[in-house]
């Protein structure tokens, strides 16, 4: 809770709100990176002001047999950001983001549609982000 304020918070400014000495912190978040509790620290950045202005949401369905391998070459698209096995509509879904609708649909086409057993595509575009 205290790091979704700001995540470049000190070993030090945590012990203050927490109440704690900062060595316990350190040893503590030091104990999670080694238990890969805590697996990488992260950015959250905002897709338009890198010039990122279409971001869509894609559910694919794929031959059952190519579900592993195509998921593996969906995620090696460069505008991929994320890319998730799944249960419900969908078997496959993904993050995608673009500088404008007609490079989604190029990606769409000649990237993603051409993976090696992929039955249907189906985009969803993001109009605007409510949460992170």
């Amino acid at each position: 809770e205290v790091l979704e304020e700001n995540a470049r918070a000190t070993y030090k400014e945590l012990a203050k709100k927490l109440g704690m000495k900062e060595s316990t912190i350190r040893k503590r978040v030091l104990n999670l990176i080694e238990k890969k509790v805590i697996k990488k620290f992260t950015i959250i950045v905002d897709p338009s002001k890198i010039g990122k202005n279409a971001i869509a949401i894609i559910g694919v369905e794929v031959d059952p047999s190519t579900l592993l391998n195509a998921a593996q070459k969906l995620s090696e698209i460069p505008e991929a950001k994320f890319v998730a096995t799944s249960t419900g509509d969908h078997m496959i879904m993904m993050e995608v983001w673009t500088k404008d609708g007609k490079e989604l649909t190029q990606i769409i086409s000649e990237k993603i549609a051409k993976v090696n057993g992929i039955k249907r595509i189906c985009p969803s575009i993001i109009l605007e982000r409510i949460k992170e």
